[in-house]
C-alpha cells in the first residue's frame, strides 16, 4: 500500500490532472482512472485542511483560555 501524499503533493498532483483534462491530454480510456483518482485527491486535501483548521481552533481556544486565567 503506498503512502497518502501530503497536501502540497496532492494539490500539485491535482493541478496537473486538471490541466491534462483541460488541455485534452487525457485519453477517453484515462479519463474515468483520471477523474478517480482527483476525487481522492480532493478527499486527502479536505481532510488535512479541516484537520488543519481544527487544529488551530484547538490552540486558539487553550491561549484565549490561558490570557483569561
Amino acid at each position: 500500500m503506498s503512502k497518502e501524499p501530503n497536501y502540497a503533493e496532492a494539490y500539485n498532483e491535482l493541478q496537473q490532472i486538471v490541466s491534462e483534462i483541460e488541455g485534452g491530454e487525457i485519453s477517453v480510456d484515462l479519463l474515468s482512472e483520471k477523474v478517480k483518482r482527483a476525487a481522492l485527491l480532493i478527499k486527502i486535501c479536505r481532510k488535512k485542511l479541516t484537520s488543519t483548521e481544527e487544529d488551530v481552533n484547538r490552540i486558539l481556544q487553550e491561549l484565549e483560555s490561558d490570557s483569561n486565567a
